[in-house]
């Protein structure tokens, strides 16, 4: 297809694809390539293009945004040079000087236009993007664009570079993508990349770990083997005369500085320094990087880098990835594998050293990356508000940021209350460790960790759990190394209590640790023992907190006195929609041009499905509005935890009746074979502040529940139990 390029047929079946799709006018807009790492997507691209030019006389021009990490979209252009070199290539920069031009390609940087403050988007002497893009425009250009790992740029300002250009086609290549109903799809499988040589034929995970060896230092020996493998790895790339040099990529999740660190001193006491170039660095605050870093024998044998670089970065001879963790409790990307996915020299030698990747990480679990909007199964569309509803105001409450909930004395009485009657505590520790460990507290003295170990052909059986490639180990407590594990578990509990980090700290310190004050003493844990029970108890423990503040709060008026502000609906808003069979125009919904297809089952929850219909279908409803999930534009109620910590609530709905009753309007999970639904651990604290408010501002409420698609109303007191009197069928009261 293209000079001097080698065809595989998988490629030209796509490109196949994306020409039929593209010139038949009764094509989905968006057309979705699912493409492995190392498939060759932008010579798949390129060859298209290609095509498209030479076959059709179509005023088209092409926009090609890529990820702003990498330097992608250079890597990509200065192909398409390459490889079609009669091609109009061009920067941003170019084509807002000049404009989009039929025949031309204009390679962006994601960053270039969704980064705050960046000079593409103000006006000034030159014109700027949308006014070039209003004057294609008008001189009758069609844009047909491609994005390239749209997931990474998934924000509002992305979307709205997307819709200025009004695409005729938006042709999107990611390794993540899913196939949904509204777009064109197409998957390249990693059976077929794996076949034509261009990608390992395997991921050998954690190859050489042992599990009857207790490990001293994740960093140490994790590393320890990647150097192993990485020298073996050389001497068989010598012993076939391939002039390859392996390099390890080392993979900080969030780059801390300790860690780092820790790192550069262990690579340095095995003879490898960014002094001699044997490392170099890519993070977003610290670049070190050789000219040669890339080159097929490029001297580093060792990168240090962040999540970030997992896409649109591409180094062939990337043989190994030590995925480091710095906390307790990580996930595996899976994208982040095709960084060392692709053959050096696009072929297999047919041994496996060199025909295998290979990854070494102590994450338990691993899970697909970051997906677009456009993976999911809904679209977007903006919907402007009827008139009528115009006006409309609430009072929206806010935190009062003067009270922090309980001091510390009585948090911990009410934490310490309720583990003493949960799990019936004494002062008898020996008991108490009995009792904590028969309900499933794990007090092993190191960090166990569930970890693969085996090969695996492809990154979809990395997904799958198999107990046959799963081993345990155990890491030997380090305060110093395991300090940030520490403090990785403290946050996880404070995510849920909003209480402060020392405070969450300082409780579990009285409870289990040894120490002088032996007053709320129930175990009395040597340091590196509390450290173990607290990392490896961590979502035991963060379950259990929640628990308490899910407890009713008693002080609400006394403690709260929210601050508040006016609540108006917005005039416009961004709903998630999805493709339904037969559509229909809800009446009464305050925007217009609302449908089934905004309430479906991959939009709203069933309660709230059965409630808009439930509205619509009610001759006294004037309108009724669905609320925001969060933010400042929407209608919010203070509550306060078990903790007296206060909280944002942003009740469902808001209904207006023809005979001026102005009701709110709460949807949750209801019962289903006599099990609650319910999901929400704050609905008795929810429940009482609702109540609050409506009496405060003399307004109509209630929360709704459903059994068998039935809806019930509660507005009197709380409970769980639906079968209890004040749960009653939504009829009688609204």
């Amino acid at each position: 297809m293209v000079d001097g390029i080698r065809d595989f047929e998988f490629q030209n079946n796509c490109v196949d694809f994306l020409i039929e799709k593209t010139l038949a006018s009764n094509s989905k807009k968006i057309i979705t390539v699912k493409a492995p790492t190392g498939a060759g997507k932008t010579i798949i691209l390129i060859k298209y293009i290609n095509e498209y030019m030479n076959n059709t006389d179509s005023n088209t021009a092409f926009i090609w945004l890529c990820p702003g990490k990498g330097n992608l979209e250079e890597q990509s252009k200065e192909q398409m040079e390459r490889w079609s070199p009669e091609r109009d290539t061009r920067t941003l920069l170019y084509s807002l000087l000049s404009g989009f031009s039929a025949g031309s390609t204009t390679f962006i940087n994601w960053e270039l236009v969704t980064k705050k403050g960046n000079n593409a988007l103000k006006d000034g002497e030159r014109q700027n993007l949308f006014d070039r893009i209003a004057d294609a425009h008008k001189a009758g250009i069609n844009f047909i664009m491609i994005i390239d790992e749209e997931h990474a740029n998934n924000t509002s300002k992305a979307n709205d570079i997307i819709n200025a250009f009004a695409a005729k086609n938006i042709i999107r290549v990611s390794a993540t993508a899913n196939k949904v109903g509204h777009q064109e799809y197409y998957e390249i499988s990693e059976e077929e990349v794996i076949n034509a040589g261009l990608i390992t034929r395997a991921i050998y995970v954690n190859e050489g770990v042992d599990d009857n060896k207790k490990i001293i230092n994740d960093y140490d020996y994790l590393l320890d083997l990647a150097d192993e493998k990485r020298k073996e790895i050389l001497e068989n790339y010598k012993l076939i005369g391939a002039k390859v040099r392996p390099l390890v990529l080392i993979q900080f999740p969030s780059g801390q500085p300790e860690t780092i660190k820790a790192v550069e001193e262990k690579l340095a006491a095995m003879g490898y320094t960014y002094d001699n170039n044997m490392v170099n660095i890519w993070m977003s605050n610290d670049k070190m990087v050789s000219d040669d870093l890339m080159n097929i024998d490029g001297t580093p044998a060792f990168l240090l880098m962040k999540q970030a670089i997992s896409t649109g970065w591409d180094c062939p001879r990337a043989k190994i990835l030590v995925k480091l963790r710095e906390g307790g409790d990580e996930d595996f990307q899976i994208q982040t594998i095709g960084r060392i996915r692709r053959m050096p020299e696009r072929k297999h030698y047919g041994l496996n050293i060199l025909d295998f990747c290979y990854l070494y990480t102590l994450d338990t679990k691993y899970k697909e990356g970051l997906l677009s909007s456009l993976d999911r199964a809904y679209q977007l569309k903006r919907l402007f508000l009827k008139d009528e509803v115009k006006g409309f105001t609430l009072t929206k409450e806010l935190r009062n940021l003067d009270y922090d909930g309980l001091g510390e004395r009585e948090t911990l009485l009410k934490v310490y209350d309720y583990f003493k009657t949960t799990y019936s505590l004494t002062k008898d520790k020996n008991v108490n460790k009995a009792n904590l460990e028969a309900d499933g507290y794990n007090f092993d003295k190191e960090i166990d960790s569930k970890i693969l170990r085996g090969v695996f052909r492809t990154t979809d059986e990395l997904t799958k759990k198999d107990d046959n490639k799963q081993i345990t180990l155990k890491t030997q407590i380090n305060t110093h190394t395991h300090g940030i594990y520490l403090l990785h578990a403290v946050d996880e509990i404070k995510k849920v209590t909003g209480m402060q980090s020392q405070k969450v700290r300082s409780i579990l310190e009285r409870m289990f640790r040894k120490g002088k004050n032996t007053k709320y003493q129930f175990l009395a844990l040597d340091t590196n023992d509390f450290y173990a029970f607290i990392i490896n108890n961590t979502q035991k423990l963060k379950m259990d907190f929640r628990q308490v503040t899910s407890q009713m709060s008693t002080q609400r008026s006394f403690v709260l006195n929210p601050k508040t502000d006016k609540f108006v609906i917005p005039e416009q808003e961004v709903y998630r929609y999805s493709e339904v069979k037969k559509e229909q125009l809800f009446r009464l919904y305050a925007y217009a041009n609302y449908t089934t297809a905004f309430c479906t089952d991959r939009t709203r929850s069933l309660p709230e499905r059965l409630f808009e219909r439930y509205c619509e279908g009610k001759d006294d409803v004037e309108w009724f509005y669905k609320n925001g999930d969060a933010g400042q534009q929407y209608l919010s109620i203070v509550y306060a935890d078990g903790f007296e910590h206060q909280w944002l609530f942003y009740p469902d709905y808001i209904v207006k009746k023809k005979n001026g009753e102005t009701w709110i309007i709460e949807t949750k999970g209801g019962e289903a074979s006599g099990h609650s639904k319910n999901i929400d651990m704050q609905i008795g604290n929810k429940f009482a502040a609702f109540k609050d408010y409506a009496e405060k501002y003399n307004l109509k409420w209630g929360f709704v529940r459903d059994i068998d698609e039935q809806l019930y109303i509660n507005n009197t007191k709380f409970v769980e139990d639906m079968s209890d009197e004040h749960w009653v069928p939504i009829e009688e009261e609204f």
